[in-house]
Order: structure tokens, then sequence, then C-alpha cells
């Protein structure tokens, strides 16, 4: 009997809220909530593959290097990349093992720090657009723009931020060993952050680049490539919406690609939110998947029952 496999993409604010300093202690925890979101997905019979995202986190490992300077050199944005998928998933793994211990569930979970392929030559590059890390006065962005060619922009009145290219993400590098590990039952943590960056370089070798990844087309990559039957994005709304935030919000219950695509068109669903979403929802499905599930931690569970969330499917 073929095994089902879903693959749940979450924020890095799931486990790093706003509202919170970010104290080990609180990330801990809240990466317990989300361990169990994760089981009742188990419960239902997959197979699991996690993708995280780690906005916060990596913000918050920059300023560390900010502050430290003078005294340990700082590493580079794709190195703490690398950083805090291992940090994170190590925290998930954890949360997650433990749930499957209270439930009495026998299954392995593994994390995987991903190298995420880029086309050297994505439009990105050209324009970095990406605020990162932490806020500079004018003079010391000045002298990081002449010292490291860094692209500054002042940020609301704060102070100027490094900004750095999103390229799409073209290949993942251990795909094979995600698909042969959940194919083999176990529970596989990738991805995290987007994955880390790397370009092919004129001698046909692997080299990472200071860039961030959308966790959600790095999460449709893998999909695709695994062929998951289930496709789960976490937000912080319980559905889509169409006019969202305006007197004449609608709910989505169930879309096809076509329809998401013509909203897309329409200027629906912004390339600041919901955007990015859809759109890894669309190539997920036009690619021969099955099922998209979008929808809020909190009405996560009622989803998974069909009593909220939006769907995206090939046909109604």
């Amino acid at each position: 009997m073929k095994r089902k496999i879903a693959l749940i993409a979450f924020g890095g604010n799931a486990i790093l809220p706003e509202s919170q300093r970010g104290l080990q202690s609180e990330q801990m925890k809240n990466a317990q909530k989300a361990a169990r979101l994760m089981i009742h997905v188990v419960k239902k019979g997959y197979d699991l593959i996690i993708v995280h995202g780690n906005g916060p986190q990596v913000g918050n490992l920059l300023i560390q290097m900010e502050e430290s300077i003078t005294k340990i050199p700082p590493f580079s944005l794709e190195v703490c990349d690398a950083m805090t998928e291992g940090s994170m998933g190590f925290m998930l793994e954890k949360a997650i093992i433990n749930e499957l211990r209270k439930n009495s569930l026998d299954k392995e979970v593994a994390t995987l720090v991903t190298q995420v392929v880029v086309d050297r030559e994505d439009p990105a590059f050209e324009n970095p657009s990406k605020p990162v890390g932490p806020f500079y006065t004018k003079y010391r962005a000045q002298m990081l723009t002449r010292e490291k060619k860094w692209k500054m922009i002042e940020d609301s009145g704060r102070g100027f931020r490094k900004v750095v290219p999103s390229p799409k993400p073209i290949d993942v590098v251990p795909k094979k060993i995600i698909r042969d590990l959940v194919h083999a039952g176990k529970i596989v943590i990738a991805s995290g952050g987007g994955g880390i960056p790397v370009i092919i370089n004129g001698r046909g070798f692997f080299e990472g680049v200071e860039a961030v990844i959308d966790k959600d087309y790095a999460a449709s990559l893998i999909a695709r490539e695994v062929k998951v039957d289930l496709f789960i994005i976490l937000t912080n709304v319980e559905r889509v919406y169409l006019n969202y935030g305006t007197p004449e919000e609608s709910p989505i219950e169930t879309m096809t690609a076509k329809q998401a695509k013509d909203y897309i068109a329409q200027g629906q669903f912004p390339s600041g939110s919901m955007g990015p979403k859809i759109k890894a929802a669309v190539e997920y499905i036009e690619s021969g998947g099955k099922e998209v599930l979008i929808t809020s931690t909190d009405y996560f569970k009622a989803s998974l029952i069909n009593r909220a969330g939006t769907k995206i499917k090939a046909t109604l």
C-alpha cells in the first residue's frame, strides 16, 4: 500500500512571535505547540516533511554578530542560515520526538541542513530587496557600503538595513535523501528558512551566496520533487480572502489553480503577504500535485476535517 505524504510549511514567527522576547525557553515552548499540530497529521496516516521559516531567528543572529564584531569575526548570511537551520531543527525535532512518545507512535525524526540551488542569473541579484539583520546609523551604513559593497536602504525612519536578493529556488541538493527518508516512514525537517542558497559557479561547484529564499517556494519545490499528496501552508489567517481588509472581504473555501492565477492577475494577493503562498500552491498543483491547504495554526485541526481553511486543487 502506497504511503501518503504531507508537507507542512510554516513561518519562523510560529517559533518566535513578535510579541515575545525571543528567549530560548519561549522558542522551546513554541516548538512544542507546533509539534502537537504535526502529530495530528501523523495520526491521519500521513508521513511528514516539515519546512519552516527563520526570518526572526536569522535576524537576531545577525544582530548578535554585529554587536560582537569587535571581538568575533562575523559569519556571512548563508552560514547564519545554516546555523538557524540546525538550532531550529533541534528544537522542532526534540519536540516532535517527545510528542510521538506521548502518543505511543514509533517514528524517527531527522533534520537535514539543506542547500538549495538558485540561478546566478536570477534577476533578483540585480535588485536586492529583502531587508535582513540590524538597523544601522547612516555613518555605519555608508561604511559598510564602501567596505563590503552591501546595498543599504533607509527603513521607515528607524535606520538603515542591508538588503539582499530573494531568488527563486530551482533545485534541492539532498532531494533524494529527503525522498528516501520520508518513503522509509521518517519525519523529515528540511530546507529550514527556505534552505541555504547556493549557486553553481563557473567551475561547476556549489558556492554559497548572501540571499534569502522564500520558504513557501522552497516547500513547493520539495513537494513537487517528492510528489507529496497534501501540501499544507500555515499562515496567520483562517482562510484565503478576496478583497482582504476591505468591506467586500470574502473567504474562499475552495478554488482551482486556474482561479488562483486569475485572482493573482487581478492583484488580489499582494507579493508581501499571500502572493508567494498562492504562487507556490499553483506551481505545486500545475506540476501534478493533488491538494493544497492554507490555514492558520488556530484552525489547523478544524481544517483537517474540512471545517476551515482554503483548499486549492486542479479541478473542483
